[in-house]
């Protein structure tokens, strides 16, 4: 006689149908490569900042949207902590996974973090990638008017122009279609809120606001940041910025 435990073992992973993984294809990389030439800007180590104890009933407490900024400006340093506490990448336990900061399904990570730097000391303006496999940024050709670019995609919402610095988290889809098939897409949505949560109760330990955006024209949006818009495409924005 069966038991209800073996009846979940042999029928767990029927509903995904059959995907790649399942059968044998190559598994994708943990993250989009970088051109061996490119020059990746190191940040400071996560830990660095000499941070106040903070009592986690009074974060969630106090914690709120906010869309207006100081015009102070953001250290490179509390940069490097909100990317750690997003994205930061813990010690690799088995070839192609990554542990990290937030949870994801399977450990599968599908997000690329952009950065549209307005005002953050040591930065120029611009475009930037985090490659969190090196905790460094790169530098990516943009236009000059690529902040009112991604202003206007996010339907002209003005803490973008205002922040000091938009997260935009994009998908690599078969990073989880690879094991999840079409499943894969409702759990990248799951996941972006494992990533904006993070960023919303880090910023408050670095005096920061933050405001997340769904709000946004995807075909515009995608195309402002150089992505195909089907295999690579944003799911989840956010603007950060020192608090008033």
């Amino acid at each position: 006689m069966s038991t209800g435990h073996q009846f979940m073992v042999n029928t767990r992973y029927e509903f995904l149908g059959e995907s790649d993984q399942s059968q044998g294809l190559p598994h994708p990389h943990f993250e989009l490569p970088v051109d061996p030439s490119a020059s990746l800007i190191p940040l400071p180590a996560p830990d660095s900042l000499d941070l106040e104890p903070m009592d986690v009933y009074a974060l969630l407490t106090d914690r709120v949207t906010r869309r207006t900024y100081a015009d102070d400006p953001l250290s490179l340093a509390e940069l490097s902590f909100l990317l750690w506490t997003t994205q930061g990448i813990k010690p690799v336990e088995i070839q192609h996974i990554t542990r990290r900061t937030v949870p994801s399904a399977g450990s599968r990570h599908a997000f690329e973090t952009l950065l549209l730097v307005n005002n953050v000391e040591e930065l120029e303006p611009g475009l930037y990638r985090y490659v969190a496999s090196a905790h460094a940024l790169l530098r990516l050709d943009a236009p000059d008017n690529i902040a009112e670019q991604v202003t206007q995609a996010c339907l002209n919402q003005n803490q973008v122009r205002t922040s000091a610095v938009t997260f935009a988290w994009f998908a690599v889809a078969y990073r989880m279609t690879y094991r999840y098939g079409e499943r894969g897409y409702r759990y990248l949505h799951l996941d972006a809120g494992h990533v904006c949560q993070n960023l919303y109760l880090a910023a408050e330990a670095v005096a920061c606001g933050v405001c997340a955006i769904a709000a946004f024209n995807d075909e515009a949006l995608n195309a402002a940041l150089v992505l195909d818009g089907e295999d690579q495409f944003v799911v989840y924005v956010a603007t950060v910025g020192k608090r008033r």
